[in-house]
């Protein structure tokens, strides 16, 4: 059985039969396909100590700390709707609404648009920061009408 507190430090410490692990670490196995499935948890010298098959399958308190930990690791905001872009021959300025707020970013490439699914897409910016397009059928007729001129 495993047990995640955090130390007087605000770490997250890892007690694995009765052995504690400091300064352990969530990592995502498929952040973006199955975020809430297959989660290692690594200790500080890069080795695997535990395995979460489903996070809902802890305790409310240490799913909680996992969830934590995964938010200040991770960040990539989800596009919801393509606001307006600067032109349709790159590099180019898009202008994104997106689970995190409104923001604007620099696509390089059209290659920096990468299928995920038949339905998913991973925008990468000029800076490096992924944008996630989970389904591009969720979105509205104008973005995708944007979108299917990069693609």
């Amino acid at each position: 059985m495993i047990e995640l507190q955090r130390d007087p430090f605000g770490r997250v410490m890892l007690v694995l039969d009765g052995v504690e692990h400091r300064a352990m670490l969530p990592v995502r196995a498929f952040p973006i396909s199955a975020p809430d499935e297959g989660i290692a948890l690594v200790g500080s010298e890069g080795r695997e100590l535990a395995w979460i098959e489903h996070l809902a399958d802890l305790p409310p308190a240490q799913r909680a700390i996992v969830e934590e930990e995964l938010a200040t690791r991770e960040f990539m905001p989800e596009i919801r709707r393509i606001v307006r872009v600067s032109g349709y021959v790159t590099p180019c300025t898009w202008t994104v609404e997106t689970d995190r707020g409104e923001t604007a970013f620099v696509l390089k490439s059209e290659e920096s648009i990468r299928r995920l699914s038949r339905r998913g897409l991973l925008i990468a910016d000029s800076r490096g920061i992924s944008f996630l397009v989970r389904d591009m059928r969720e979105l509205d007729a104008a973005s995708r009408k944007v979108l299917d001129r990069f693609l």
